[in-house]
């Protein structure tokens, strides 16, 4: 039997944010088993647009395994939970230090006595593989220090086709990238976007790919996506406080694959739509798999609100998500609520969404399922045409906040139907009809199954 190496790496943080981005509430260190121990910085980040607080975030990147030590440095500790709870790591609590080993890539949100607004946030990575050739004249290099754009209106970084954008451990990048018309980019690496407009804009482009990076505190989207195809996402870790800080937002984009995120927003983690602003056409082919999701305000995930009304109508279909930990949900109004939300308006048409494999926590306030298709004078202009086909298997929450679900269409030309739920679980129970699954069907809605 093979034994995996023992690699540990440790990032360098600029010296302007040694004092300026530090969160004092916790102290974290790691080691190669039975090695020396190793300090981390501990991030400052927002959370929570209802009422901000500062929380901890800790990277590094590792092979085999590693121990990690957690000192809270403020008042005692009783009890310390580690989520997700598919991760399987088991604190040891001596006082107010904790001990955990980790045997694989985790991201984790390390509670101390029920404080989730307080919280530290762990990013083990694996090594990285990819890192480019940095003399290659495509390469567009960021090293670590702190970068901002040079006399450009914006903060923008602007990329052309063809360019790798490698942004390499303990560099900070105090601006936005934008991919607009351009194709075959790469944006890659362990460095840090911090407090931009906008992390990422990918508008009227193709093949870009994200991966490695971690975007604390935008203004407004992290990642924007605007009639773009053959996108990649992957183990980007987000954190927002602000209003419209959606974690991942994608218009009228197709064939997009999102991977192994962390995403803790204030405003939705992913929403796919059709037509808006500037952006026009179907969403197709969306696949969004084994990401932790953590909606402080809105939903975990949401489909089909924006269209367009000005023809026949958009088309979202054959939408995927599998194998996701949703931590958080808190939506107070009805119209929006619902942790695996579809809102159809604007004559959109979604069709074939698959939920697979998907892990519920306790939420503050909202609803399971909502399947609506609606017409919001806020935000629309007429009511979508419909929602059809959408498959629920292996659902599990845990917890006694969940409002009653709801699936309903507008009226009996604009419906919902052949919605199947698999091994729909509560509280550890499978769910055999929708009364006991506390959902409401309205009148326009047909062909709803339960099975086992």
């Amino acid at each position: 039997m093979l034994l995996r190496a023992q690699e540990l790496k440790i990032y360098s943080v600029p010296n302007e944010l040694l004092y300026t981005a530090h969160n004092d509430d916790y102290t974290v260190r790691v080691r190669k088993p039975g090695g020396e121990w190793q300090d981390l910085f501990e991030y400052n980040v927002n959370v929570d647009l209802d009422k901000p607080q500062d929380a901890s975030m800790v990277t590094f990147d590792f092979s085999g395994s590693v121990e990690v030590m957690v000192r809270k440095n403020n008042g005692n500790v009783q009890a310390v939970k580690i989520r997700p709870a598919l991760a399987g790591v088991v604190p040891q609590v001596s006082g107010n230090i904790t001990y955990f080993t980790l045997n694989k890539p985790s991201k984790l949100s390390i509670e101390f006595d029920g404080d989730k607004l307080h919280n530290l946030h762990l990013f083990a990575n694996s090594l990285e593989s990819n890192i480019p050739d940095l003399k290659d004249h495509n390469v567009i290099y960021f090293g670590p220090g702190t970068h901002t754009p040079p006399d450009k209106p914006g903060n923008v970084f602007k990329i052309p086709s063809g360019k790798t954008v490698y942004i390499a451990g303990g560099a900070v990048i105090r601006g936005k990238l934008v991919c607009d018309h351009a194709e075959n980019v790469r944006i890659i690496g362990r460095g840090i976007i911090d407090h931009p407009e906008r992390g990422i804009e990918i508008t009227n482009s193709r093949n870009v790919e994200v991966d490695g990076l971690i975007v604390i505190n935008p203004k407004h989207y992290t990642v924007y996506g605007g009639q773009s195809d053959n996108i990649v996402i992957r183990n980007l870790k987000i954190f927002s406080s602000g209003g419209w800080t959606d974690g991942i937002d994608l218009m009228s984009c197709s064939d997009v694959a999102i991977d192994d995120v962390f995403l803790r927003t204030s405003d939705d983690c992913i929403a796919i739509y059709g037509h808006r602003w500037d952006y026009y056409g179907n969403a197709r082919n969306c696949k969004i798999t084994n990401s932790v999701l953590w909606a402080d305000v809105a939903h975990p995930t949401t489909i089909g609100l924006h269209g367009n009304t000005n023809h026949v109508g958009d088309t979202i279909e054959n939408i995927l998500f599998r194998n996701i930990d949703i931590l958080e949900h808190d939506e107070d109004d009805p119209e929006y609520q619902g942790c695996l939300a579809i809102n159809a308006g604007d004559l959109n048409l979604v069709r074939n969404v698959r939920y697979e494999n998907i892990r519920i926590d306790d939420f503050e306030e909202g609803q399971l399922v909502h399947l609506k298709v609606c017409y919001n004078t806020k935000y629309n202009a007429g009511p979508g045409r419909g929602i059809e086909n959408i498959y629920f298997k292996d659902i599990n929450y845990t917890g006694i906040n969940c409002k009653p679900s709801l699936i309903d269409g507008w009226d009996k030309i604009h419906t919902v139907r052949n919605v199947g739920f698999e091994n729909l679980r509560i509280n550890g129970k499978v769910m055999t009809d929708a009364a006991s699954a506390n959902i409401k069907a309205g009148v326009f809605t047909t062909d709803i199954s339960f099975k086992k």
